[in-house]
């Protein structure tokens, strides 16, 4: 298991190594400048002293080797288009906000997908079944962009259930979260009624039935457990899905969270901001990968006995 951990964690290492250097040269292959406003740059003298200033007047390669250094101190530099403000600093404020959205709604997919999945699978083939995967594809088929304005236009303005946009109370964040939950719904609950089907069919099943425990005990206890094993390997990827489509859903829902700061820091070429919050994010998602394959091979029994026997 240690080596299974090493090897993983010097993959997560190297990856995130591969992301910051490919992110830093393809912006700074951005035609323009941080400091064009409206497509009107300022005073030529004013620029200078401003390059000088972001140390974006030196060599590439000396600007990448200083930024590995301010990363190695978790310095992600000033924001330039938000100055004195820091990268640090904005992270602070947004990212709780975006990480309480992103974990609402990894909390209604694992939920809802479970259960649809598991209603479908024991409803094979029936009107539930159907039902189940009808709702499914809709949320594949329709992108979190697409159904916010839906939800805005029909729960927010003309039922009036919730609140239209911003931050605030617990009915802010229903709208947003379900949006984002949409798709990690749809393939949550199609992941888990194939594996529920295949699963219930096993020898071992048979075995718990034979032994009359009830039927409630043998799907969760037995079946359940088996069939959502490729579903916690899901979550990483589920996870990266959520929190980066956040970005456009908090800019249309309003909310103060990493999505703005990012989108405004692409519009404004703060590269700055947009190195430190892709490393953010980044460094997160690999992170949360790495601890899900290490939650993987603890949970399934097969990787244990192959780890054993290696």
């Amino acid at each position: 298991m240690a080596q299974f951990i090493l090897r993983k964690f010097i993959s997560m290492v190297v990856t995130l190594w591969l992301i910051i250097t490919i992110t830093f040269l393809l912006m700074h292959s951005i035609p323009g400048s941080p400091f064009d406003r409206d497509g009107k740059e300022a005073n030529a003298n004013v620029i200078q002293n401003m390059m000088s200033f972001y140390h974006l007047d030196e060599p590439l390669y000396i600007q990448y080797i200083e930024y590995i250094k301010s990363l190695l101190t978790l310095d992600l530099g000033p924001s330039i288009s938000h100055y004195p403000d820091s990268v640090n600093s904005m992270i602070e404020r947004g990212f709780p906000v975006s990480f309480q959205l992103g974990i609402v709604a990894i909390c209604i997919s694992i939920l809802i997908g479970i259960l649809l999945g598991t209603i479908a699978a024991l409803q094979k083939n029936g009107i539930i079944d159907y039902i189940a995967m009808i709702i499914a594809v809709i949320g594949v088929a329709v992108p979190s962009f697409v159904l916010a304005p839906l939800l805005i236009k029909y729960i927010a303005v003309e039922l009036k259930l919730l609140p239209v946009a911003t931050w605030g109370t617990w009915k802010h964040m229903v709208l947003p979260a379900l949006a984002l939950a949409a798709g990690p719904i749809a393939t949550i609950a199609r992941l888990t009624r194939a594996n529920l089907i295949e699963v219930l069919t096993q020898d071992y099943m048979d075995t718990a039935r034979s032994k009359g425990l009830p039927p409630l005990v043998i799907v969760v206890k037995h079946a359940l457990r088996n069939a959502v094993l490729p579903v916690i390997t899901l979550l990483g990827v589920l996870l990266a899905n959520v929190l980066t489509g956040s970005f456009v859903i908090e800019k249309i829902f309003a909310i103060p969270g990493m999505g703005k700061y990012f989108v405004d820091g692409i519009n404004n070429r703060d590269y700055s901001v947009i190195m430190g919050t892709t490393v953010f994010y980044s460094a997160l998602l690999i992170i949360m990968m790495f601890l899900v394959d290490i939650l993987y091979g603890l949970i399934d029994p097969r990787i244990k006995l192959h780890k054993k026997g290696a």
